[in-house]
């Protein structure tokens, strides 16, 4: 009888992403150019540092963050606004030194509080909404070439579940923008 200890289970894997390896920023861009050319949807960059030009070559559009943060701070700004409103007008209007009940001028400094407070948040929840984190997972982090990422390469990575992915096509077309590396990472099914 084999015990839990000697029973060795061996483990699928399946293709997750198409890692390809640049040594400098301006063939990383123009590689990016290409893949948005074929027609791509699920693929990225990961560079160091910010590229100038990046967007453009990727294909993004405007981000819809400047809309979030507007959208928050009008409802902070109403919020603010309805509230005093409701407190001093309607629910407890008491008049105090000869002032009216709704006095607009005492309300201007809460209500700019409550609009930066909402924009804030809407541009930090927005942000982490729209860049799709926290992501304690990627199956590029699988890669150990990866790891120099972060100090002096440059990668572009295509995933599986994209449309177009074939491994051997999507290789092939990898390899023919002229990269120092190209690599199939797997993940465990």
């Amino acid at each position: 009888m084999e015990s839990s200890a000697q029973a060795v289970v061996e483990k699928k894997k399946r293709p997750a992403l198409l890692l390809a390896e640049f040594d400098k920023v301006e063939d990383v861009v123009h590689a990016a150019e290409k893949v948005r050319d074929a027609g791509y949807k699920s693929w990225d960059v990961h560079t160091p540092y910010p590229v100038h030009g990046m967007d453009a070559a990727m294909g993004l559009g405007d981000s819809r963050l400047g809309w979030i943060v507007l959208i928050m701070g009008l409802t902070g700004l109403a919020s603010a606004f309805s509230l005093m409103y409701w407190a001093n007008a309607i629910e407890y209007p008491i008049i105090i030194g000869g002032k009216p009940p709704f006095s607009l001028p005492s309300m201007i400094p809460i209500m700019f509080e409550l609009t930066i407070l909402f924009s804030a948040l809407g541009c930090f929840f927005g942000m982490m909404g729209l860049s799709q984190l926290p992501r304690h997972y990627h199956a590029v982090f699988y890669s150990d070439r990866f790891k120099s990422f972060s100090t002096d390469k440059f990668f572009i990575s295509i995933e599986a579940e994209d449309t177009q992915f074939d491994v051997s096509h999507t290789r092939r077309f990898l390899e023919s923008l002229h990269p120092a590396h190209v690599e199939l990472v797997e993940e465990e099914v």
